[in-house]
């Protein structure tokens, strides 16, 4: 099942397209076995038209919940962040975390720092060196299960943070620095961890670049990334959480304004953004 948030409520597409109105969306998805009360609620749900659905405007699939990240959670990304940081001093970093029992996880961003799929996502104005990330993102409740999947972009400064490790949150943290959605899937199993993360990025109605990874291939398990972040943080609306990148451009490509940033996983659906 897909559930979007929209300007004028939340719709259900399971078989059909449902609407519900204004409903809490934060209320609504915080719920345990998500997707059997969902399934349970869209049967008294008005059947929604695909000009109805058309004529809606999305909005990125969160409410009040944070979004975080965890890094360096497939071999390629734990390579690009050794490339990236070794004439600081910082590259055996990457390769110990990569090897570690704790993962790394840090702080992405506010609600009001994410954007829903067809609006702008931004680069650094101090940054010469930008790429997007693109991740499966788990949304996570407030009792710490993982209940729900989005497409995530986690644009990324490479030179802030190839600078120094310890720039990492100026690299990522920012206006219009992380982008989610089409929408939140939920089912009644987890993921299959055949699905696979498609990126394309184009300039002037050109790609220049075409990436794919399947999710199987990342090191840690989701409900391990969850049980670390929920440790000794509390998240009263539950929270978002990026699970890393295997797709990464070669090391002489950065993002320019107005290229279109193309993100789809399986089931999920497609993220699209334009570059400001």
């Amino acid at each position: 099942m897909k559930l979007y948030k929209t300007q004028q409520g939340i719709v259900a597409e399971h078989n059909n397209r449902y609407y519900l109105g204004n409903a809490d969306w934060d209320q609504f998805i915080n719920r345990d076995n998500l997707f059997k009360a969902a399934v349970t609620d869209i049967a008294g749900w008005k059947e929604l038209t695909e000009a109805g659905f058309a004529s809606l405007k999305l909005l990125a699939p969160i409410g009040q919940q944070e979004v975080w990240a965890a890094g360096v959670t497939y071999l390629r990304s734990r390579d690009a962040r050794m490339e990236e940081s070794k004439d600081a001093g910082g590259g055996s970093f990457y390769d110990k975390v990569y090897e570690a029992d704790r993962p790394e996880i840090f702080f992405k961003a506010t609600p009001h720092r994410v954007v829903a799929t067809g609006e702008r996502v931004r680069i650094r104005k101090d940054s010469a060196w930008n790429v997007p990330e693109p991740e499966l993102t788990l949304f996570i409740n407030s009792a710490g299960n993982v209940s729900g999947y989005t497409i995530g972009n986690d644009m990324s400064s490479r030179s802030i943070e190839g600078e120094n490790p310890l720039y990492l949150p100026q690299a990522k943290s920012y206006d219009g620095s992380a982008a989610l959605g089409p929408c939140l899937y939920v089912s009644g199993e987890p993921i299959s961890s055949e699905s696979e993360i498609v990126l394309e990025i184009a300039r002037n109605n050109a790609v220049v670049f075409v990436g794919t990874i399947r999710i199987n291939r990342m090191k840690r398990g989701h409900d391990e990334l969850a049980g670390f972040l929920f440790r000794e943080c509390s998240f009263p609306h539950g929270c978002f959480l990026m699970t890393g990148t295997g797709i990464v451009p070669p090391n002489e490509f950065t993002l320019q304004s107005n290229d279109e940033i193309t993100i789809s996983i399986d089931n999920i659906g497609t993220l699209k953004n334009l570059v400001e």
